[in-house]
């Protein structure tokens, strides 16, 4: 089948054999809790896919890697997930050495052990940006900083090495917080994990609660925005990597259910042929942000096609998806667990922040004239 070569082609490019493992485990065994899939990965070396190869990496451009996480969520939705989580927290560490050596020994860390890192960033609630922490450090009268609060769900929160998290730092004068990164161990003291996770979909992904209390961490582990208003430029260079990766991943997940539909041949060719003109002008949509971050464009007008991208892609997602279930049809619903779980899971993206209705003001503004301010 041609559906989908291209992305397993890259996949099998940087990642040899794990497309055809995965295919080899059914669906139901692959996306529950301790699956083998991260196991993997890191046997693959798959820790490494966004690290430059100065630095022990696989160098994977921002095209190669989103046609990776579509490829994987085409066999494991959770393991795409858990690879989003873990590669944009990385890729917004490689986004440091455009400033400077800041993270250099991390990265050294992370590609020569193999290492799974944890994303502690927006969990996108209710009435609050996604620029405020959550999580709370304050200084220590020895030295560095004491780490507070929790962060629910928490993709890898079993299996990571570190967690990266934002936080918020008093400011000196005592008016206000500031933002902050945080790298904390995961077998730091007074990290804990609690049970969050009570959805079958999507349970392979680890998505827990991480509870940091009276965490110490030193100085060298917290990195500091330029801009406290909005993203300074690592930050914004993060948000891109994120929107690209999350969206690729789900899409992938809409195509295994198009996939399924071309080997059954259901429905007629003009049908067949509307889901594949919709998923890859998602994927294509999705392709044409990625090269422009390649050459370095971290500007407002990136941000918001990124936003206008990803929703774009997740419309698709809705339509491919209901339309490929109703064209396998009741008895394929019925008859396998897999069909079901594909269309549940595919529709996860609208959960991801920033959602549709909450940045469309900004997006709006920003439209008509106005700088953008993400929310």
């Amino acid at each position: 089948m041609n559906f989908l070569k291209r992305d397993r082609a890259t996949l099998e490019q940087f990642l040899p054999s794990l497309d055809a493992k995965l295919a080899a485990i059914p669906l139901a065994e692959i996306e529950k809790p301790g699956n083998s899939g991260l196991t993997m990965l890191r046997e693959l070396e798959g820790t490494a896919i966004l690290i430059p190869t100065e630095h022990g990496g696989k160098g994977a451009t921002a095209v190669e890697a989103i046609q990776v996480h579509r490829a994987v969520a085409a066999r494991s939705p959770s393991l795409a997930i858990a690879m989003t989580m873990h590669n944009f927290s990385v890729a917004t560490l490689v986004e440091y050495l455009f400033y400077g050596n800041y993270t250099v020994e991390l990265l050294n860390q992370i590609s020569g052990g193999q290492l799974l890192v944890a994303s502690g960033f927006a969990e996108g609630r209710t009435s609050s940006s996604i620029l405020d922490p959550f999580v709370k450090a304050t200084a220590s009268d020895g030295g560095g900083y004491v780490v507070n609060g929790s962060k629910k769900p928490c993709s890898l929160s079993n299996s990571m090495h570190l967690l990266t998290a934002s936080v918020a730092v008093p400011s000196a004068s005592g008016n206000g917080n500031r933002r902050a990164v945080a790298i904390i161990p995961a077998d730091a003291e007074g990290l804990t994990r609690k049970p969050f996770w009570k959805s079958t979909v999507l349970g392979g992904a680890e998505s827990e609660e991480v509870v940091l209390t009276n965490v110490q961490i030193s100085d060298e582990q917290l990195f500091f925005p330029e801009v406290e208003e909005t993203l300074d430029a690592v930050e914004a260079g993060g948000f891109l990597w994120f929107e690209l990766l999350v969206s690729a991943s789900y899409l992938g997940v809409a195509s295994a259910l198009v996939e399924r539909v071309l080997a059954q041949k259901r429905g007629d060719a003009p049908e067949r042929v509307q889901l594949a003109i919709e998923a890859e002008g998602a994927m294509s949509a999705l392709e044409g942000v990625a090269r422009s971050m390649q050459t370095g464009d971290r500007g407002e007008s990136i941000l918001v096609q990124s936003l206008l991208v990803r929703f774009l892609v997740q419309q698709a997602i809705e339509r491919i998806s209901a339309r490929a279930v109703e064209l396998l049809g009741g008895m394929s619903f019925i008859g396998s667990p897999d069909v079901a779980y594909l269309f549940a899971a595919s529709r996860a993206l609208a959960f991801h922040p920033p959602s549709r209705l909450s940045v469309a003001p900004a997006v709006d503004g920003y439209l008509m004239g106005q700088p953008m301010q993400v929310a």
